[in-house]
């Protein structure tokens, strides 16, 4: 059974940066697509960020362009989320989700393998 451990989330300040990491076990493929995913209090989940193993082929959701990098490591199966220049509305629950084949790599409900999330509070 496919097992996601996010980490890395915190508390900063506008402006700071923190590395979110998501490692991946319990399945054999090598590759597979894994998303970065977001959920504030009262809104709907909504993706940020998705990586394809296999070619590193990453999509970015507009509001975090040129500020968030999601990159992987193979080897360790981890996927990881660098969040620079962070804002309050960065403010959110953080989840890590895997899948085979998503039809669309930032929409949440294309993804059936989720981790329980890791929290990230940004103060201005």
């Amino acid at each position: 059974q496919w097992q996601l451990v996010e980490s890395g989330g915190g508390s900063v300040q506008a402006g700071g940066s923190l590395r979110l990491s998501c490692a991946a076990s319990g399945y054999s493929y090598s590759s597979i697509y894994m998303g970065w995913f977001r959920q504030a209090p009262g809104k709907e989940r909504e993706g940020v960020a998705a990586i394809y193993t296999g070619t590193s082929s990453t999509y970015y959701a507009d509001s975090v362009k040129g500020r968030f990098t999601v990159s992987r490591d193979n080897i360790k199966n981890t996927v990881y989320l660098q969040m620079n220049s962070l804002k309050p509305e960065d403010t959110a629950m953080y989840y890590c989700a895997a899948d085979f084949r998503p039809g669309r790599p930032l929409v949440w409900y294309e993804y059936r393998y989720w981790g329980r999330g890791t929290q990230v509070t940004v103060s201005s």
